[in-house]
């Protein structure tokens, strides 16, 4: 699913073949259960398979506290389709096997083994033993055919379900046993092994009765009680405050030990704060009311480095990742008489000429100094440098023109008033709104930059910030808005974590979402063209494919592509396994492993 990651090198991302046969384990270890109760319908033996972690061992208590710029939307991951929802709901989950941000590589999960058969359409996976959810319930295969029912189920919508459909069908799972399922693919699946890494594997005796209720699509809102959820991941939720914050605890049933053989998390509690703006943010980090930042300016970053200076904290700047910032128009089909207004200034952005005069008019070299401080890439499509085996290095990257901007839109038919002003053939002025989070600073920033440089070919915008949920209404649900600044970032650098935001029917193809069928011959053939990437083994021609793909993205630009920021990370001094990653979550991703080192007891 991609987020609303992260490859440095080549040869640190791992190109899926052949090599899917092989069976891969992890060290486990088995270990005896001290003191706890054993709940009905919990494992009946006392024996638990764990993953013994090669991180350093740490200190176990504290809390970690971090800032979210808004307020999550919903606990359940089938719906979430928000950063800050997801950001909470993976510490609370976990999957079959995850994709470790540091190496890019699969490693094992929930999942003990697994194996492939030789034409790579039937995976055999076995869960290791003893697994229980955070409320004490065993877990065991009867879950995990319950997870992907309920992910595969269309009147679900959800936003992973375009992932699990290969060669044109869902994908069936079948039960063997208490511990072995059985995966059928009605095709090969490309990178496999990595579409486990964003399924969370729910509780069936707490959600099953829900789902036959019709109800699961709303279940685990923010008024559900803790008690009433539970995961697999190293948190459990504790405590919920609207508007303030959600406290999270540790998972006492979590699957994972250290080296020494102590029970991860190391910490006690994980608080996410919600603070509305990143200077309040960095003000808080500054003051010692959060442990770590992410996603945070470069204005910011240098404002922090007296700080780093001084030994109070540590500063890391990763590079280009795999987010892009990008600006797209409405292309909705509206209802009849429903927002007459945005439908008429339709007519104008689904003209390609129109999004190309837009595209030439921008200045991504200023975007990137004002925005930035240099800290960002300029981008012309929707992969970014950071992601060195996919990027199409042929896209063009023409500077901004003017000229070639005013000579496109005159192509299309519009003209210019004596005022200047671009009017369409009907003689109507062109202008429209540019909507976007107004927690995020850069993103206010580029719209404004946006709004000055169409000012030469005439277009009239107006910058209209939101609050972050009421934005993602008007983009996702009411569809009441002309044109939108926001940005995009997964977690993982394969092609097929985009597919829900490139196949015309996806529920994150912004520009004009879920579609019954492609509106256009442009996103008929990307809908080819993603479907057979995903089911070719072979990675030369898996690469051509997906170089088309972006090569249309950048001539049709359903979206414009902006610029890919540095990520830039933070965390106090004293905050032992800090390994910041360029995939999402890049300072969250290893929270079961992170811990205070003597002398830095942190929110204890």
């Amino acid at each position: 699913m991609h987020r609303f990651g992260r490859s440095r090198t080549a040869d640190r991302f791992v190109e899926l073949g052949p090599q899917w046969s092989r069976l891969r384990l992890y060290v486990l270890v088995s270990v005896v259960f001290l003191g706890l109760l054993t709940p009905a319908g919990a494992i009946p033996d006392n024996a638990q398979e764990l993953v013994v972690t090669a991180a350093s061992p740490g200190r176990a208590g504290g809390g970690l506290v971090v800032a979210q710029r808004a307020e999550l939307r919903t606990l359940n991951p089938l719906t979430a389709v928000d950063n800050p929802s997801r950001e909470v709901i993976w510490r609370l989950m976990a999957g079959l096997i995850r994709i470790n941000r540091n190496t890019q590589r699969t490693e094992s999960a929930l999942a003990a083994s697994w194996t492939a058969s030789s034409d790579g359409r039937r995976y055999t996976v076995t869960l290791r033993r003893g697994l229980r959810f955070s409320d004490g319930h065993a877990c065991d295969a009867d879950d995990v055919v319950f997870t992907f029912q309920v992910y595969l189920d269309e009147a679900l919508r959800s936003p992973q379900r375009d992932l699990l459909v290969v060669g044109g069908k869902p994908i069936t799972v079948r039960k063997v046993d208490s511990h072995t399922i059985v995966f059928e693919l009605a095709a090969p699946y490309a990178a496999a092994e990595r579409l486990f890494d964003g399924i969370a594997i729910l509780p069936r005796h707490l959600l099953e009765p829900i789902y036959r209720a019709g109800g699961l699509a709303k279940a685990w809102s923010l008024a559900t009680p803790p008690g009433e959820i539970a995961g697999l991941g190293p948190f459990r939720v504790k405590e919920y405050v609207a508007g303030q914050r959600i406290v999270l605890e540790r998972n006492p049933y979590y699957w994972k030990t250290d080296r020494a053989g102590q029970r991860l998390p190391y910490l006690d509690r994980l608080t996410f704060l919600f603070v509305s703006s990143e200077d309040a943010q960095v003000v808080r980090f500054q003051a010692g009311d959060t442990d770590v930042i992410s996603r945070f300016s470069a204005d910011n970053f240098a404002a922090l480095q007296p700080a780093r200076q001084a030994g109070r904290l540590q500063l890391v700047d990763l590079g280009p990742g795999l987010e892009y910032e990008f600006m797209f128009f409405n292309l909705n089909r509206l209802p009849a008489g429903r927002l007459p207004e945005v439908a008429a200034r339709q007519e104008w952005f689904r003209r390609t000429e129109f999004r190309q005069a837009v595209s030439a008019a921008i200045d991504r070299e200023a975007i990137i100094r004002l925005a930035y401080q240099g800290r960002a890439t300029p981008l012309w499509a929707h992969v970014t440098p950071g992601n060195r085996l996919w990027e199409n290095r042929s896209i063009p990257r023409p500077p901004r023109s003017v000229e070639r901007a005013r000579r496109l839109l005159r192509a299309a038919g519009f003209t210019w008033g004596a005022d200047g002003q671009l009017v369409d053939q009907k003689r109507a002025a062109v202008t429209f709104t540019i909507v976007t989070n107004a927690s995020n600073a850069q993103r206010v920033r580029i719209a404004t930059i946006i709004q000055e440089d169409l000012q030469p070919i005439g277009i009239r915008a107006q910058v209209v910030p939101l609050e972050f949920r009421a934005f993602l209404d008007r983009v996702l649900k009411t569809h009441d808005y002309d044109a939108a600044v926001l940005g995009l970032g997964g977690g993982d650098a394969d092609p097929n974590a985009e597919m829900n935001v490139w196949l015309s029917s996806g529920g994150s193809h912004l520009w004009h979402l879920n579609q019954s069928q492609p509106a256009t011959p442009w996103e008929a053939e990307i809908d080819d063209l993603m479907r057979r990437q995903l089911v070719t083994l072979a990675s030369g021609e898996r690469k051509r494919l997906y170089d088309r793909v972006q090569a249309l993205v950048a001539e049709h630009l359903p979206v414009i592509g902006l610029v890919s920021p540095n990520i830039l990370v933070g965390a106090k001094t004293g905050l032992g396994n800090f390994r910041p990653a360029i995939l999402d979550h890049p300072t969250l991703w290893n929270v079961d492993e992170l811990f205070w080192h003597a002398g830095h007891a942190a929110h204890r």
